[in-house]
């Protein structure tokens, strides 16, 4: 994906920020610990903060936490669910946080947005000495068979290999570095997964799918179109057929540390 292809996904979430809030799943707490446990303190920036679904488990760690979004209806969705969080129009590329000022720059599905010639030195400004740099992201269990079925039926532009237990690793191990793959002031990477799970119905699944960026940018006739058939799928596997099901997820952790 080129750099104006990035910016045109990356921008779409707005319009969706209700559905996003309601539909995306948070994080494995297990996946925050380990990717903090490096830090030399508590001090969190969630970059790239969206509606809030890290922010919110972060809070729930008790960790000391600030949260930065650049799109102002993701931004005003978070401050309505987390009306008690510090939260701060910002982007990866321009913090407005002061030098050295956290301990960890933590990003949930966001940091394949980060522009890392520019965001990697301005993360690396905000960080104190040892600091970590984390993404994470909510990847479906491959492993499964209907999950992988799933796959299969809803195309990259809903699930794509950043989304999978059998791809990301691939898909995210360098996105520490620039897109020439430079260094950007972090060490070699560190990655690992934790057991998720969400809870869904057929029709939230879709819905939850909906809000990905391959789809928010698609045509409206070509996006119904593969939400129905997503939908059909969903119907037609006994797993997932009739009331509740629970999605088979795991937390993606890339951690790095400023050098």
């Amino acid at each position: 994906m080129d750099l104006e292809d990035r910016k045109l996904h990356s921008s779409s979430f707005g319009a969706a920020a209700t559905a996003y809030a309601e539909h995306r799943p948070d994080y494995a707490q297990a996946a925050l610990r380990w990717m903090l446990d490096l830090a030399p303190g508590t001090r969190v920036l969630d970059l790239g903060a969206g509606t809030g679904k890290l922010t919110a488990t972060l809070i729930d760690l008790g960790v000391d936490v600030v949260a930065v979004e650049p799109d102002p209806q993701m931004l005003a969705e978070l401050q309505r669910g987390l009306p008690g969080a510090r939260a701060l129009p910002g982007s990866a590329e321009q913090i407005p946080l002061p030098d050295a000022s956290v301990d960890a720059v933590v990003a949930g599905n966001a940091m394949h947005w980060f522009d890392m010639a520019v965001a990697g030195p301005e993360i690396a400004r905000v960080l104190a000495p040892g600091g970590v740099l984390a993404g994470l992201w909510n990847v479906i269990d491959d492993r499964v068979g209907w999950a992988a079925g799933l796959e299969q039926v809803s195309g990259p532009a809903a699930i794509g290999p950043r989304d999978t237990f059998g791809a990301w690793r691939a898909a995210t191990a360098k996105l520490h570095l620039t897109r020439d793959g430079a260094p950007a002031g972090f060490g070699s990477p560190e990655q690992a997964e934790f057991p998720h799970g969400q809870r869904r119905t057929a029709d939230s699944l879709v819905a939850t799918l909906g809000t990905r960026a391959g789809m928010l940018v698609m045509p409206e006739t070509d996006r119904a179109a593969r939400l129905s058939e997503i939908r059909a799928y969903l119907a037609g596997r006994p797993e997932t057929a009739d009331g509740e099901f629970t999605l088979p997820m795991l937390t993606g952790v890339l951690r790095v540390r400023r050098t």
